[in-house]
């Protein structure tokens, strides 16, 4: 029989397992782009309750051992895998729940029900995944337990299991076949289960003995990936006063929202207006205010002003920073009652964006994107230190989905709704279209709308030699996407991102942005924006937006 002890052992054995294979894991992802890789994701996650386990010291049953590791999985699920193994874990929870002891049949009943939630998570459940060789490796292990009650038996008909589905995964998946690799997400359960098998079989934990250079990179990557940009941010204000405002709109008034867009792109920048027949909404950068705000009473009332003096909060910034760098690593958002009807989160990566979804209304950006996802825990932290009655996350990334939906059931005393933003440019545009005066189930609709009517471009690199789609490329070279499809392929990223902008626009084309990433210059990203200009309908607005993210040199957005 399989004691608390026994099982607390076998999780941290798991951890360990999964952490020292998670780069080869890393690299079965059959799509090229940098990205929160598979076992990165599945290895921190996991990796949370293993660390809660670690703290344990007493003796506990094997029910309160598997709640523990579960309630940690949970909250420190990163990107889909991740989320699909909290979940595989927290249905392991409910089916031993009041256990002292395991035997076999307990074991693989307990997965079962974790196999189903899992499966239920998913919208669109694809055959070849982490998903299958959950569901075969339990099958084997019921028919196994049919036999010997054994947990060792049965254990090693799991493991043996999802072997073999993990080596089916290609027939199931065509993806997979044409790139010549197993699944990422199936690989890495693999390993947890015989990181298990190894306290269940020997009594033995598997040490975590990856070598240092692994973790001196992943340590670099993460330090660069949320590094404080106030310093280099404060060198690209061109104009001081952050200036949001509503109007509320005229009807005896005809005069076209886009005159005020235009005027105001003659005396600032970051330039954002967006309007239906009742109110128009304004975002500048500007020396004068003021003379924005009276162009916009030409139009009907003011509702809301904000205005904010960037260049004092950056000089503030820039005069605490390395203060502010160690505080930072230590402070923890602080919970607060809701005391406002609604509030937003967003997640992003680089100081510029943050800037931006605060300036349009988020209470809190969660700093993660693709090469870091953010944890449940993370999310759910910010949604604690908003103080609103109803709470909106926008992920913004796919992979970001789950973990941000994982929040819902946690929060008891707020309501958490999730708009399923894709990307930055959607999450944007939703922002955009918030009305105030609209109810939040109203304003969710409109503001998946809005997201759903924005074009995605991105340009990023190549992280390692691949085939993907038809396409052959080399480490290094410049990747083009539209909506998350490759389009181009080239060796210039300010080139691609005319070429891939250009190919995005339409007749029916009124708005460009381009948010440029750390890695450009402002004169490359100048560079970019005269030729996206100079190419286009002169009918459409072209706005440069000095974004900081990592990995993306630019992201286009095309309305």
């Amino acid at each position: 029989m399989i004691n608390g002890t026994d099982l607390r052992n076998a999780m941290i054995s798991a951890a360990n397992n999964i952490a020292k294979h998670k780069s080869s894991i890393d690299k079965l992802n059959i799509f090229p782009v940098p990205d929160g890789d598979t076992g990165t994701n599945m290895s921190m996650t996991i990796g949370n309750a293993a660390a809660e386990l670690e703290k344990v010291t007493e003796e506990k049953t094997a029910g309160e051992v598997t709640h523990i590791a579960a309630s940690a999985l949970l909250r420190g699920a990163r990107g889909n895998s991740g989320v699909i193994l909290s979940l595989l874990f927290r249905g392991f929870s409910k089916g031993t729940e009041g256990m002292d002891t395991l035997g076999g049949s307990d074991l693989v009943n307990a997965l079962g029900i974790g196999v189903e939630a899992a499966y239920k998570a998913v919208m669109k459940p694809a055959e070849g995944t982490i998903l299958t060789v959950s569901r075969v490796a339990c099958e084997k292990g019921k028919a196994a337990a049919a036999i010997d009650d054994d947990p060792v038996y049965v254990w090693s008909a799991v493991c043996k299991g999802a072997a073999e589905a993990l080596e089916n995964t290609p027939e199931l998946l065509p993806v997979l076949k044409k790139a010549g690799v197993v699944d990422a997400g199936g690989k890495g359960l693999c390993y947890i289960f015989e990181g298990m098998m190894s306290v269940f079989r020997d009594g033995v934990i598997i040490e975590n003995d990856g070598d240092e250079e692994e973790k001196n990179a992943s340590a670099s990557l993460s330090d660069d990936f949320f590094r404080n940009a106030a310093a280099e941010f404060d060198q690209e204000i061109h104009y001081t006063y952050c200036t949001e405002f509503i109007v509320g709109r005229n009807p005896e008034i005809q005069k076209d929202p886009e005159e005020l867009r235009t005027f105001l792109e003659t005396m600032g920048d970051c330039v954002v207006v967006v309007s239906d027949d009742e109110i128009i909404k304004v975002h500048v950068h500007t020396e004068d205010p003021g003379n924005a705000l009276e162009a916009a009473l030409v139009f009907g009332q003011l509702l809301t002003v904000k205005v904010d003096n960037m260049k004092e909060q950056h000089r503030k910034a820039q005069a605490t920073e390395a203060a502010k760098k160690e505080e930072l690593k230590k402070a923890e958002l602080k919970s607060v009652e809701p005391t406002e009807e609604i509030g937003f989160i967003s997640v992003a990566a680089g100081e510029g964006l943050a800037t931006l979804f605060k300036d349009l209304g988020c209470t809190h950006v969660v700093s993660g994107g693709q090469t870091m996802n953010p944890s449940t825990e993370d999310i759910l932290e910010a949604v604690k230190a908003t103080p609103a009655k109803n709470v909106m996350i926008l992920p913004n990334n796919k992979n970001i989905i789950m973990a941000a939906e994982q929040c819902i059931p946690l929060v008891t005393d707020r309501k958490v709704i999730v708009l399923p933003t894709r990307t930055i440019p959607q999450g944007l545009s939703a922002m955009l279209s918030y009305d105030p005066e609209s109810t939040t189930e109203e304003n969710s609709v409109k503001m998946m709308e809005a997201a759903g009517n924005v074009n995605t471009g991105m340009v990023t690199f190549a992280a390692r030699d691949s085939e993907f789609g038809g396409h052959k490329m080399k480490q290094g070279d410049i990747l083009g996407l539209e909506n998350g499809k490759m389009k181009l392929i080239e060796k210039d990223y300010v080139h691609t991102c005319s070429k891939l902008t250009r190919s995005m626009v339409n007749r029916a084309t009124s708005f460009i942005t381009i948010i440029y990433g750390q890695d450009v210059t402002e004169e490359q990203a100048n560079d970019a924006y005269n030729r996206i200009k100079s190419h286009v309908s002169s009918d459409i607005e072209v706005t440069l937006v000095n974004g900081g993210q990592p990995v993306y040199y630019f992201i286009i957005s095309v309305e």
